[in-house]
């Protein structure tokens, strides 16, 4: 691409409203790439400044913003500050006149809403508190929530940290041992769910899953159900108890804890290629900062925002989605449904009926809608939409740009957005004051040292490397739960002070940053390395294909051979004549040593609920070798659809 390639351009008048324009404008800094440098330079200028902006509270102000003194893999954010995450996000706002502003807004599968302002939700997290401090739960103790996207799963990780205690979220779709692996390494105290929720119109039996989950998990001494449907359930006297009944009789107030920054908030697992998921440490004032700064300068959310991204709790997008909305005294939409029921217009209609102005939503979400044709999107009124936001994985051009010109008009950014669950949010992303180019990132945000390297551990620029962050940030995990060696292992062992982060990215010559996916799920092909994600952007370009997923496996000349598996759109069938096709489409493109050794067709592609599409699972599907952990798969039917694929 060259900048010929740039696909939107921000108004003058709006990037100077902008939060980041307005920030840039107030420290006396002419330009993007000024900020970024000296960001890094200068951690405690920057996040200084940041964090007046943000007008985060400190119940008592910090000595200094970086004791690094452990080394960059083990620092102290922020040392000697005290604070609360539920202080920073409710209380502060209802003080400041808030009270009545909306905070949440819930829609259930089924069509039913809910509202509340920030003055009930500070009385809902203190009942629930209070709740919880009955039961035991102290400062330090863990707390699992296993609920349904509701204004529930935002009350009940608020009233956790209010207390000092920890969270631990679980996606609700997980099945029994999925939730049970995080009760029992995280040793969890109490567990809240829920007696079930809908999806797609039927009901998701979330109660007979905790308790398949519980008779697993020892530590868990009491459960607390949240009534959302009504219905029977089974029921372990002494202890279980009604969540509406639990916090009946308590106090409406509860004063926060005060904590210091770097005490862990929540521990949110994610999935290891082998073994067992990683508990990984986020923290108050980490967590709270870097998420708060990440959604004001590259989303551009303020106060006057409906933030909404399609997500679940169990995923760090869930968490990050409400705490970003809170944090900023905006209203965050929460979506217990799915985008495409009980029709295919579900989520342009949500826009429409709740003015939401920020959406975030994954490029596999957007494939998937894609087939149901534009007259969707073009049905309902978006004009409250002025940011797309965009996580999860790579994107192909061809639904970018669906996105881009169908959904946003041609006249919004998409802000592009990657990063992890061990950074509390991103290492590079767009912003609303930047050109964009299909698919790619305008850099390193702002406090991320980010780079990317050589096999050598050199930069490289106009070519695959990995992606690195050579510096500490504010926000990184605090190691994986009972387990440093592991954490040090997977992110600091190959270069001395330098987080390896796992994907592959490469730097075109206009300085615009492009992801290549995975770097564990790398292709090399006759001595070329590249990443899955160019093959399949390749593929989904084809009128045919919805969907691609594309591995490397041995092969005795080429070192690694291409395998594609297609997933078509609805009223296309597989042939010989459209394998061949799609075969020769990639060789055209790519060069006749990559042209793939297989295309098979496939009814769906394992994906996680964040939308990634899992490679691994898919590669040691086909090679018939164990898949290793699926805890995170949003679709486990999808296993037995790739080993079935021809």
């Amino acid at each position: 691409m060259t900048a010929d390639d740039i696909i939107w351009r921000p108004r003058p008048e709006v990037a100077a409203r902008s939060r980041i324009g307005t920030f840039l404008r107030v420290q006396s800094i002419a330009t993007l790439s000024e900020l970024q440098r000296r960001s890094v330079a200068d951690p405690e200028w920057y996040w200084t400044k940041v964090v007046e902006d943000l007008g985060i509270r400190w119940l008592r102000a910090p000595r200094r913003v970086l004791d690094d003194a452990r080394g960059p893999a083990w620092p102290v954010w922020f040392p000697g500050g005290l604070m609360n995450l539920a202080d920073c996000c409710v209380d502060r706002h209802v003080e400041s006149g808030r009270a009545a502003h909306p905070a949440l807004i819930w829609e259930g599968d089924d069509g039913s809403t809910r509202q509340v302002t920030y003055g009930e939700l500070l009385g809902e997290v203190s009942c629930l508190a209070n709740a919880l401090r009955a039961l035991g739960v102290g400062e330090g103790d863990r707390v699992g929530i296993f609920l349904p996207m509701s204004l529930e799963a935002a009350i009940a990780t608020l009233a956790v940290v209010r207390i000092g205690a920890i969270y631990t979220p679980c996606f609700s779709g997980f099945g029994a041992q999925a939730v049970a692996s995080r009760l029992q390494d995280s040793e969890a105290k109490v567990l809240i769910t829920a007696d079930g929720f809908h999806r797609r119109g039927q009901v998701v039996r979330m109660k007979e899953t905790a308790d398949e989950a519980l008779a697993l998990s020892p530590t868990v001494k009491a459960v607390l159900v949240y009534r959302r449907l009504g219905r029977e359930i089974p029921w372990t006297a002494g202890r279980d108890r009604w969540w509406h009944e639990a916090v009946a009789t308590v106090s409406q107030t509860c004063p926060v804890v005060p904590v210091d920054a770097d005490r862990p908030c929540l521990i949110i697992y994610t999935s290891g290629t082998t073994g067992r998921p990683k508990g990984t440490v986020l923290t108050h004032g980490g967590f709270l900062i870097k998420c708060a700064h990440d959604f004001a300068y590259c989303m551009d959310v303020g106060r006057d925002d409906r933030l909404f991204w399609l997500t679940d709790l169990g995923w760090l997008m869930g968490p990050m989605a409400i705490t970003a909305a809170l944090v900023h005294g905006a209203t965050g939409v929460v979506f217990e449904g799915v985008p495409d029921f009980p029709k295919p217009d579900r989520l342009w209609g949500l826009v429409e009926r709740h003015r939401i102005t920020v959406m975030g939503l994954s490029p596999t979400a957007v494939r998937a809608l894609m087939p149901h044709g534009a007259d969707h999107p073009r049905g309902h009124d978006l004009s409250s939409l002025r940011i797309l936001g965009s996580t999860g994985e790579p994107w192909n051009p061809e639904p970018y740009r669906w996105l881009f010109e169908q959904v946003g008009g041609s006249r919004l950014p998409i802000i592009n957005y990657t990063g992890g669950t061990e950074i509390s949010g991103g290492i590079l992303g767009c912003f609303p004051i930047a050109p964009l180019k299909p698919c790619s990132f305008t850099g390193p945000i702002p406090g991320m040292a980010a780079d990317v390297f050589g096999d050598d551990g050199r930069p490289v620029r106009g070519q695959v490397g990995e992606l690195v962050v050579t510096k500490p940030w504010p926000g990184m995990t605090q190691g994986f739960w009972h387990d440093p060696a592991r954490y040090e292992e997977t992110y600091w062992s190959r270069w001395p002070g330098v987080w390896v982060h796992g994907d592959w990215a490469v730097i075109d010559d206009d300085g615009f940053w492009f992801l290549q996916g995975r770097s564990d799920d790398t292709l090399k092909i006759a001595g070329k390395r590249l990443g899955p994600a160019e093959v399949e952007s390749i593929l989904v370009g084809h009128p045919a294909v919805a969907e691609a997923g594309v591995i490397g496996v041995p092969h005795e000349v080429k070192g690694e051979a291409v395998v594609c598996f297609v997933v078509l759109k609805p009223g296309r069938q597989p042939s010989d004549p459209l394998r061949a096709e799609l075969s020769e489409r990639v060789a055209h493109e790519m060069g006749k040593a990559l042209k793939p050794e297989r295309v098979l067709f496939a009814r769906d592609l394992p994906k996680t609920r964040s939308a990634k599409i899992m490679r691994r699972v898919i590669r040691a599907t086909y090679l018939k070798k164990e898949p290793g952990d699926l805890s995170s798969l949003e679709n486990p039917d999808a296993v037995k659809a790739i080993a079935e694929a021809s």
